[in-house]
């Protein structure tokens, strides 16, 4: 058994202290959203040292706080008397101020850099979530006008052109400002697709189809069976390939796709990632800001890291190599820049675990399960897990493996009607919606109880899912990945013998995604119980799972749930299925998908070992 590790941000980067007389540009943000002056007499005000000596460092207007930023000294006590955690100040070399390229206002998240487009490169953007990916594709799609930090008088486009002079972007935004600039944009949430279009599949597409590749994406994508079907009857997963065929298909210089590979199993992710990557033959621009690292590997020519604190300030560094730039996110340190974003770099597993998975006794056994709908059938082979164990479901979208899962529930019977005796089951399902009327805090406590203010739940389920700033947030208002992390804390929270997660890392960024994974770890073990994870990221599974089930057959039409196997086992079946290899980067041990055809392809696929090699053989 091996574990996960939790992640530690500095909360600023690590600038080179050799360098003598360094300015600080003081940068000061205000969630308004938990600012709440009635209920905290203002102690961020009336505890500044600089208000105490005359200077208005912090007032308050429209009921809310403002920080003026020459002001503040920095002391950083208005931060820890906020009882809302609603204050974040850091200090950033003055150096980078000349390099900002946007921010949304007094007080509000700023922005440095831009990423460099290239035509016929495909172009990563590696970071956390609330860092400014998001942000940048808007900017380069024309949605918003950047404002080069200068919110309360916005320059205009010869201004902003100026101050890219020298660069590509100089030439970019001369294009936008004149309008000779077409851009396909893939937003992030394809959830809310249906809400701004109607109608059947096949309609949209013709009508978005400006390049004549309907065809050729379609066959490629698997959209033929989706053809007569409204968008608002879609799974995650349809409705994610819907959007990448209607990017791709439409005329454009420039292509910015927004997580693309959310909701897909791997073969579907790699097929999105060749659609995309065709791109590159007519020398158009392509952006693609993604968080399997896999599929950002084998999709992208560059990479530029995202690094900051979430929802205060972002960074861009300059561009690398795909491999350089995934490996300079893994370990944390850009050496080029000299910055250190990350205490401890993410390192990967070289080799399994050992193949005889030592657990405690039996908690469910069954035998063969049949389940049948119409148009469908599923058979799961019989099987038993045991107390201490994470059980990995893998498999291709619509095999049966949320059907499988939902009979554990209760939620859905068996032919037989079968139940699986008093089993304390906890349930997060694959699609969440944000019903619970109230605070974060509200919800978790109801769920929690006693557990909530416990030291063991703070330490390894609020801390490393880092939920603390989202308790008074209400629920309602939750990004797609707050909510995530929300219902996972949820599921946890619950007193239970068996834990069922459906596709918890969705809209989690890489760092989120090794915490959620120790978080599972550490209820499994401290509560001695069992967990079913439902998961397409592969190599999310190889932290997490100790044992594997594998579904295979036809997606729509027949599932079988093949028994419970090893690690080793089970990732060799499942990617034998998917027809993909992984070797292992020799630096940092993380899995990379390899080229079809290629030697090392094709040694694995005759030697039957198609994730587990060592790094010597990378």
């Amino acid at each position: 058994m091996y574990h996960t590790f939790e992640v530690h941000i500095y909360n600023l980067p690590k600038y080179d202290h050799s360098v003598v007389g360094l300015i600080m540009t003081r940068v000061a943000v205000l969630d308004a959203d938990k600012c709440r002056p009635k209920r905290c007499d203002t102690v961020c005000r009336r505890f500044c040292p600089m208000v105490r000596s005359h200077k208005e460092a912090i007032r308050f207007e429209h009921g809310r706080a403002v920080i003026v930023e020459n002001l503040c000294s920095g002391c950083g006590i208005c931060i820890k008397k906020c009882p809302f955690n609603a204050i974040s100040i850091v200090n950033l070399p003055d150096e980078l101020e000349v390099e900002c390229s946007h921010r949304f206002g007094q007080n509000a998240f700023k922005f440095y850099r831009l990423p460099t487009p290239s035509p016929s490169v495909v172009l990563g953007l590696l970071g956390q979530n609330g860092i400014g990916k998001t942000t940048t594709l808007k900017i380069l799609s024309g949605d918003f006008k950047l404002n080069l930090g200068n919110y309360e008088d916005p320059p205009g486009w010869d201004e902003i052109i100026r101050h890219f002079r020298g660069s590509t972007l100089q030439d970019y935004f001369r294009k936008m400002s004149e309008g000779e600039l077409e851009v396909s944009y893939k937003p992030q949430y394809v959830d809310k697709i249906p809400k701004v279009a109607s109608g059947e599949v096949g309609e949209l597409l013709e009508r978005v189809d400006e390049r004549g590749k309907l065809d050729e994406i379609a066959g490629q994508l698997e959209l033929q069976q989706l053809w007569n079907r409204p968008l608002e009857v879609l799974s995650g997963g349809e409705l994610q390939r819907v959007a990448v065929a209607a990017t791709i298909c439409r005329e454009a210089d420039v292509y910015l796709l927004d997580e693309p590979s959310s909701y897909l199993d791997v073969k579907q992710r790699l097929e999105v990632a060749r659609a995309i990557r065709s791109l590159k033959k007519d020398e158009k621009i392509v952006i693609v800001a993604e968080h399997d690292l896999a599929i950002i590997d084998y999709l992208s020519d560059q990479i530029c890291v995202f690094y900051g604190e979430p929802g205060v300030y972002g960074i861009v560094s300059h561009v690398h190599g795909v491999r350089t730039g995934i490996n300079i996110y893994l370990q944390g340190y850009i050496r080029d820049e000299n910055v250190r974003f990350r205490k401890e770099a993410i390192v990967f597993h070289e080799k399994p675990p050992t193949e005889s998975f030592v657990a405690g006794e039996t908690l469910l056994k069954w035998k063969q399960i049949k389940k049948k709908f119409e148009g469908f059938k599923l058979v799961v082979h019989p099987g038993e897990i045991k107390r201490g164990e994470i059980i990995g479901i893998l498999g291709p979208n619509g095999i049966g493996k949320t059907t499988f899962v939902k009979i554990l529930a209760g939620i859905e019977k068996a032919d037989d009607e079968k139940e699986f005796g008093d089993l304390e089951v906890s349930y997060k399902p694959q699609y969440i919606s944000a019903e619970f009327e109230g605070t974060v805090q509200e919800l978790l406590r109801n769920i929690a109880k006693e557990d909530f203010i416990s030291s063991w739940y703070k330490t390894e389920i609020r801390r490393p899912l880092k939920i603390n700033t989202l308790l008074d947030r209400n629920v309602i208002e939750l990004s797609a990945g707050e909510l995530q992390k929300i219902a996972i804390a949820a599921c946890l929270s619950r007193k239970a013998e068996l834990y069922l997660l459906d596709e918890p890392s969705a809209y989690l960024d890489v760092e989120e995604r090794v915490n959620m994974a120790r978080a599972i770890r550490r209820v499994v073990e401290t509560r001695n119980v069992t967990a079913f994870v439902v998961e397409h990221d592969v190599v999310v599974q190889d932290f997490l799972a100790d044992r594997l089930m594998v579904f295979t057959g036809k997606p729509g039409v027949e599932g079988v749930a093949r028994p419970i196997m090893s690690l080793r086992d089970g990732m060799n079946v499942f990617l034998k299925e998917m027809e993909v290899t992984f070797r292992r980067e020799p630096t940092t041990k993380r899995p990379r998908v390899n080229k079809e055809g290629s030697k090392l392809d094709k040694l694995q696929k005759k030697t039957r070992e198609y994730y587990y090699v060592s790094s010597s053989k990378s």
